[in-house]
């Protein structure tokens, strides 16, 4: 009986090992309108701190552990992945914005 609850206990942990990455949203219609050049470069500045922060979450810890003795470590995995590709996502976007919004001055 002691060891079900051990069993019990231990799964419940794994269970929480999931990483939490941060997400980016994509770029909105309503930001597309707002944003003016200033606003677009302090955005970008943004979205590489999103991907350091999810570089930073990524490293081995005892969540990376946890999480592979739970599913293999499927779990994080997928949300480093999901987590990854928004941001990159988001950066494109601000990028492309960027080209529209930050027109190079005429000489």
């Amino acid at each position: 009986m002691k060891e079900l609850r051990l069993i019990v206990v231990a799964m419940m942990l794994v269970g929480c090992a999931t990483k939490q990455y941060p997400q980016a949203p994509a770029v909105t219609t309503e930001e597309t309108t707002a944003f003016d050049c200033k606003a677009v470069e302090q955005e970008i500045v943004k979205a590489h701190s999103v991907q350091s922060e999810i570089s930073e979450t990524g490293r081995f810890d005892v969540l990376t552990v946890l999480g592979f003795i739970g599913d293999f470590g499927l779990g994080n995995g997928l949300a480093k992945h999901s987590a990854t590709k928004k941001a990159d996502v988001r950066l494109n976007q601000l990028e492309n914005l960027k080209t529209t919004k930050c027109l190079p001055a005429v000489a």
